[in-house]
């Protein structure tokens, strides 16, 4: 494994990133309703391990191990967002909707952070999986099935989340639904505004408005 970090390591440290720090507003969230978050956060960190350090990428990566370093804050990154999610729903199924409004913010956010033009569907379908987490770019998990100025859409070949959510008794269709409200948040506030759908389970469709 390379000693040098490129490009594609800052962008997969990046969308970690964006991620954990989901994590860290649905524990604020927990708090604010009064969930043991404190206990929660005690077993995750002491099962799963902490999210990354809040230092630059060359400082603490493992660079012996770059390809292993990531994938390895990628899997528990994705098992701590799966435990937690599924603590606070089993509180009350009804905070799916407060959920859905955490992602649907950050999604604003990312998508007004991002500054360059965004002209058509497939355009932003790529810089959408800037933020989004997921998996390795060797994991290939989409095929695209077409591409106009008009409609992009896509099919998901697998699926990396649903072991995560099974280990601790959760659904995966909790997290696709977080998911959606995401992209439809980041769709709608880049600089040309898309809307986002999904056709059965495993199609998906960004379409110009």
């Amino acid at each position: 494994m390379s000693l040098f970090l490129g490009k594609i390591h800052y962008w997969l440290f990046n969308k970690i990133k964006w991620f954990e720090a989901l994590e860290l507003e649905i524990m604020e969230f927990g708090t604010k309703q009064g969930y043991d978050v404190t206990s929660w956060k005690e077993e995750l960190y002491g099962q799963i391990g902490a999210p990354t350090e809040d230092r630059p990428l060359e400082e603490i990566i493992d660079t012996g191990n770059i390809h292993g370093w990531l994938q390895d804050k990628i899997e528990k990154s994705e098992s701590r967002m799966a435990s937690l999610v599924t603590k606070i729903l089993s509180e009350n199924p009804e905070n799916i909707k407060s959920l859905e409004e955490i992602f649907k913010n950050q999604g604003i956010a990312a998508g007004k952070s991002y500054e360059e033009s965004v002209i058509s569907p497939e355009q932003a379908y790529n810089v959408m999986n800037d933020f989004l987490l997921e998996g390795m770019p060797c994991d290939r998990v989409s095929d695209s099935l077409s591409s106009t100025d008009e409609e992009f859409m896509w099919k998901t070949t697998r699926c990396l989340h649903k072991g995560h959510w099974d280990r601790v008794g959760g659904n995966v269709e909790n997290f696709y639904i977080l998911r959606t409200a995401w992209a439809k948040g980041f769709l709608g506030n880049i600089n040309k505004p898309f809307d986002y759908d999904k056709i059965g389970e495993d199609v998906h469709i960004i379409s110009a408005i």
